[in-house]
């Protein structure tokens, strides 16, 4: 195996024998959001974004997963900027504007290092307006101080923190000083991915039908992903 994939494998088993319950928490989250008639909400910046996508409109995935995306803050516009953007709050007001939650709701906010402002502040919002929270970042940041003017960390408004354990500088190699082979992305994903199966899980623990993707390019009978998308559509652009 080589030395990258032993790490991958290495951080995975991490994940899996300390994140438990965090994950177990989280899942039922969103399991009684969804019951209860809710969407979960899904935002990040920059790769974090990416994170956000990975739920959305995807095969074997939550039907009711919406991924709030603010160009401003998305790669495609220019990392360079959407990075500056992330710490920046000043056009704040149009980026909650693309939030609309209702009862039920939940949020995932997704942050590597849970220290920049605009994150922050949309967990700090969705807390205000009673929605859970649920937080996707690398605890290995906690000692590094916020730039939100609170000063408060993303972890401070979270209801769960699933923990990435991917380390400072995001690479998991390191030559001379160099850290390389960037790891938040696929640990961010596996983490999600993992509390979703979880969610489908307790759908078929209490004997109900689940509300996930049938993949396209697969045959099948009826077309379930239809009548799930209509359901949600008045919540989702699908």
């Amino acid at each position: 195996m080589s030395i990258y994939l032993q790490k991958v494998a290495n951080l995975l088993q991490v994940l899996e024998e300390q994140e438990q319950q965090a994950i177990e928490q989280a899942a039922n989250i969103i399991y009684q959001s969804i019951e209860q008639g809710g969407i979960l909400q899904l935002f990040g910046c920059g790769h974090s974004q990416l994170i956000a996508q990975e739920a959305y409109y995807r095969a074997g995935g939550l039907v009711p997963a919406k991924a709030v995306c603010i160009e401003p803050l998305m790669l495609h516009k220019g990392a360079a900027i959407s990075s500056e953007n992330e710490k920046d709050l000043s056009h704040i007001e149009e980026y909650w504007s693309h939030f609309e939650f209702q009862s039920h709701d939940v949020l995932i906010v997704i942050s590597t290092s849970g220290k920049n402002a605009v994150p922050i502040e949309i967990a700090l919002r969705a807390k205000e307006k009673g929605i859970p929270v649920i937080t996707l970042q690398s605890l290995a940041y906690c000692e590094q101080s916020s730039k939100h003017p609170t000063k408060k960390r993303l972890e401070t408004y979270a209801d769960v923190v699933l923990n990435t354990h991917v380390p400072l500088g995001d690479g998991i190699m390191e030559q001379n000083g160099l850290r390389y082979g960037p790891v938040s992305t696929l640990a961010g994903v596996t983490l999600l991915n993992e509390v979703i199966v979880r969610v489908v899980q307790l759908f078929h623990d209490d004997k109900k039908t689940f509300p996930i993707f049938v993949s396209n390019n697969v045959e099948q009978e009826g077309n379930t992903n239809a009548f799930y998308m209509k359901q949600y559509e008045h919540r989702i652009n699908f």
